[in-house]
């Protein structure tokens, strides 16, 4: 029909198609969307649209951040995403760089407790030796070797 716009608006074919299991548009559940949506105080009311909209924006957004980190990390030789390379991707990639406090690099305690002893003797935090470097990557192929 002319003057139409295609996709979900249509008549309310979106609901019903949102509705039934097997025909599902999204992945993501919409009513733990919702519920989130509606935590922030300036919502009041949530369109089913924005609501639809905002759950395939979710999904997209993974699906990249997923397939980016697969494809930069080291994932790729042992054919699975790891933590580790979500965490590279969210340091080192600037459009994931907003989710660095959410997914921080993995370090061990003792490590942790190092590095707070040097802070506490006036030393910089974040910086190792070669030593240190070498002992997290020996600590990561035990990670890895018993996460297989």
């Amino acid at each position: 029909m002319r003057g139409e716009r295609p996709g979900p608006r249509r008549g309310g074919k979106m609901a019903a198609r949102l509705s039934g299991g097997e025909n599902r548009l999204v992945s993501l559940p919409l009513s733990r969307i919702r519920v989130i949506m509606k935590s922030s105080p300036e919502v009041s009311s949530i369109n089913q649209d924005a609501l639809f909209l905002t759950a395939k924006a979710t999904e997209l957004f993974v699906q990249y951040l997923a397939s980016y980190s697969y494809k930069h990390g080291r994932g790729k030789e042992k054919n699975a995403l790891t933590y580790s390379d979500l965490s590279h991707t969210a340091e080192e990639c600037e459009t994931f760089q907003f989710l660095a406090d959410i997914l921080p690099k993995k370090i061990l305690a003792s490590k942790y407790l190092k590095m707070l002893e040097k802070e506490k003797r006036g030393g910089e935090l974040g910086k190792c030796d070669e030593e240190d470097d070498d002992e997290e990557d020996a600590d990561e192929a035990v990670d890895e070797a018993v996460g297989s």
